[in-house]
C-alpha cells in the first residue's frame, strides 16, 4: 500500500508566542498604569494653591548645573488677575482659539493640521491645545515619543474634568516659556521692558504671544523674521481692546 506524504501545516505563529505576546502586552500596560498614578497630581491642590514649578522649570536648573553659560532661571508667578487681560487674548488667539470650547484636545484644529502638514510633505504645524501644553509643561518632557503624548492626553482629559478654564489658562501663563530661562509672563514683562505683567501694552501683548512657539530663538530681544512675521500674523487676527474691554 502507498502511503502519501503528510501535509505540513501552514507556518502560523504558535499558542505560546501569542500568549507571551499578550503577556508581555499585559505587563506593559500594567507598567503604565502604575507610572501614571505615581504621577498622578493632587488635583484639589492644583485647582486653587500656589503656581507650582513645572517640570520644564526644573530641567532647566539641572541643566544650568550643568551649563553656566545658561542665563539664570527667571521665573515670578503671580496670580491671574495681575496679568492683563491683553495678554490673555493674544495668547489664546494665537495658541488656541476654541480654548473656551474644547474639552482639552482640539479635533478640528487637530484635522486641520494633518491636513496641511500632509499638503506640505512635513510635519510643520502641531494641533496642541493650551491645556495639553500645560500638562506637558507642569509634568512631563519635551519628548515627542508616543508614549508620552499618551500620558499627555490622559492628564489633560483630567485637568479639564477637575480644574476650571480660567485656572488652566492661569497655570499656562506662569509656567510657559518666554525666552532663554524665562517663564511665565510676569518674568517676561520685566526682562524685555522692566514692567509687569498687569500693565502690558496691546502690542506688548502680541508680542509675548508672538514668542510661543519657539522662544529661545524668537523673541522680543532677537526680534527675528520668523517673530515679527508670527507677530504680524497675530495681528491679523486681534483688534486692539476697547476701553470697555480692559
Amino acid at each position: 500500500m502507498r502511503f502519501l506524504p503528510r501535509r505540513r501545516a501552514p507556518n502560523r505563529p504558535s499558542r505560546r508566542l501569542w500568549r507571551w505576546l499578550a503577556l508581555a502586552l499585559l505587563l506593559a500596560v500594567a507598567a503604565d498604569t502604575l507610572w501614571l498614578a505615581w504621577r498622578w497630581p493632587d488635583w484639589d491642590r492644583l485647582a486653587s494653591g500656589p503656581i507650582p514649578k513645572s517640570a520644564f522649570i526644573t530641567t532647566y536648573e539641572e541643566r544650568r548645573q550643568a551649563e553656566r553659560s545658561l542665563p539664570p532661571l527667571r521665573w515670578q508667578p503671580v496670580p491671574f488677575t495681575r496679568i492683563a487681560p491683553t495678554v490673555r487674548r493674544a495668547v489664546i488667539v494665537a495658541e488656541d482659539s476654541r480654548f473656551y470650547i474644547h474639552e482639552g484636545v482640539d479635533l478640528e484644529a487637530l484635522m486641520e493640521a494633518m491636513e496641511h502638514n500632509w499638503e506640505q510633505g512635513r510635519i510643520s504645524h502641531g494641533a496642541s491645545t493650551l491645556s495639553q501644553q500645560t500638562v506637558k509643561n507642569l509634568f512631563l518632557s519635551p519628548s515627542r515619543d508616543p508614549l508620552r503624548k499618551w500620558h499627555e492626553l490622559v492628564l489633560t482629559w483630567a485637568m479639564e474634568k477637575n480644574l476650571k478654564k480660567r485656572r488652566i489658562l492661569e497655570l499656562y501663563l506662569n509656567v510657559a516659556e518666554f525666552g532663554p530661562g524665562i517663564y511665565g509672563v510676569e518674568a517676561a514683562a520685566r526682562r524685555y521692558w522692566g514692567t509687569t505683567a498687569a500693565v502690558l501694552s496691546w502690542e506688548q501683548a502680541v508680542e509675548l504671544a508672538a514668542t510661543l512657539p519657539s522662544p529661545t530663538h524668537n523673541n522680543p530681544a532677537t526680534r527675528t523674521r520668523t517673530f515679527q512675521q508670527r507677530k504680524a500674523k497675530i495681528l491679523r487676527h486681534l483688534s486692539p481692546p476697547s476701553s470697555g474691554q480692559l
